[in-house]
């Protein structure tokens, strides 16, 4: 969800305008009730000084985005495929479709040998079939995407995945119109010896000789064997800079010339529970090694392809200064007592310091590695998500802002608060109550 203060778009001349002429239709229509028999000799004046103004920030006007309703993953984040290494709790391979007679020709199952420690479910395929004794087009499985991907004539697609058998592979990678069948683009790939027996990252670029916007990703075989498959993803190569975001999601939001980007959310980054919160470290690096998380308040899994990484990166393409709202050890279920917030205050921290840290630093060079060595333009950042009524809110926030401010006092920290009718009884640069 991006959503944005609609009086962006109005200058302060605009809005100065109608709030003059609604005045003057208000005192209009006091007038037209009046008595007629009052008194004409009563004369109302209203007197404005427009030498008098106050200049409206630029960081008034800003979005804020959250991954509710696949606002990212399937969204602005350009990936294709959904649950990329079949980890969707909700499901040992959902939304993956075996293609075949899983008895006779193929068994699809998911087991732990991913090569990757972070997340070790794989996608295991056992094919029963040979040849001309498998069904036409070979067996498999296929992935619809989010609601269907949409492909495109003309349009190329980066293809990647993790393969590893116990014998020589022969693969087709096809797009493949849901609805009607039809092959959009498809490529070969074949591998055989130590090429194989281990896990090996194999890429393909397929350009699309139609379009059909309700298409699957398809890997097929007629070769008996196990075939194991893991991190499969299928990105546009036309995103916004190469940076992975939707060309055209990512113009709308450009469109609304924000000053300010606040992400990744919202109740996304509590959880409904803790154990299913938004924890910054599990969404940067490489894109395979995150292990991906259930978003237990929309109940969707997302593979975390946006990221905190993703999310200072939007910021900067949309010259916006972004407001990193983080966790302050509390969900919409349980909390963390403030004597135990210190491992929440440490992550914090540490983001800040991969947003804004050296490239020699601990967390600077991870950042560094992921292709910007220069630091983000991170001043604002938020401590939790309309907590301001959690029975920890208080302690836990006064933790966070005394070591924010010790190591970095340009910061401006935005407390939950309400800070319109009474003064804040704590310290805040800013507040943000809804």
């Amino acid at each position: 969800m991006i959503a944005q203060n609609i009086l962006a778009t109005m200058s302060f001349s605009h809005m100065f305008t109608a709030f003059l002429f609604s005045l003057i239709v208000c005192l209009v229509i006091s007038e037209c009730h009046a008595d007629v028999n009052a008194n004409a000799s009563h004369i109302s004046k209203l007197v404005i000084d427009a030498r008098t103004r106050r200049p409206i920030p630029d960081t008034f006007f800003g979005a804020f985005f959250e991954e509710i309703n696949h606002a990212g993953a399937g969204g602005l984040w350009a990936e294709l495929v959904d649950n990329r290494g079949g980890s969707n709790v909700s499901s040992n391979i959902n939304p993956w479709i075996i293609i075949g007679d899983n008895s006779s020709s193929i068994i699809v199952s998911t087991d732990r040998s991913s090569c990757f420690e972070c997340n070790k479910v794989a996608l295991r395929s056992d094919v029963l079939c040979q040849g001309q004794s498998c069904p036409l087009g070979g067996v498999g499985i296929s992935n619809p995407g989010f609601w269907g991907m949409n492909i495109e004539q003309g349009k190329k697609y980066k293809v990647v995945f993790y393969v590893r058998s116990l014998g020589p592979i022969n693969l087709q990678v096809s797009f493949i119109g849901s609805d009607d069948g039809v092959k959009l683009a498809s490529t070969n790939i074949s591998a055989f010896g130590v090429n194989v027996t281990k896990w090996s990252r194999m890429e393909t670029i397929l350009e699309a000789n139609g379009t059909n916007h309700n298409s699957s990703l398809q890997i097929t075989t007629s070769n008996r064997g196990v075939v194991w498959l893991d991190q499969v993803s299928a990105m546009p190569l036309d995103t916004y800079k190469g940076h992975g975001f939707r060309s055209d999601l990512y113009q709308m939001a450009a469109d609304l010339k924000p000053k300010t980007f606040r992400f990744p959310g919202g109740c996304y980054v509590e959880g409904d529970y803790l154990r299913n919160a938004f924890r910054w470290k599990d969404t940067v690096g490489p894109w395979e090694e995150r292990p991906g998380h259930f978003n237990d308040i929309w109940n969707y899994w997302t593979d975390d392809g946006f990221g905190y990484f993703e999310g200072l990166q939007l910021s900067e393409d949309l010259g916006a200064f972004p407001v990193w709202v983080f966790n302050s050890g509390i969900s919409h279920h349980d909390e963390v007592n403030t004597s135990d917030i210190s491992p929440f205050v440490q992550e914090a921290l540490d983001g800040i310091e991969f947003a804004r840290g050296s490239s020699t630093s601990q967390w600077g060079s991870l950042r560094a590695s992921m292709g910007h060595p220069e630091p983000f333009d991170l001043r604002f950042v938020a401590i939790g998500n309309e907590d301001c009524h959690k029975y920890n809110y208080l302690g836990n926030y006064l933790k966070f802002y005394e070591a924010i401010k010790h190591d970095y006092p340009d910061i401006q920290i935005i407390s939950n608060c309400d800070g319109s009718i009474h003064q804040l009884d704590h310290p805040a640069d800013l507040y943000d109550f809804m």
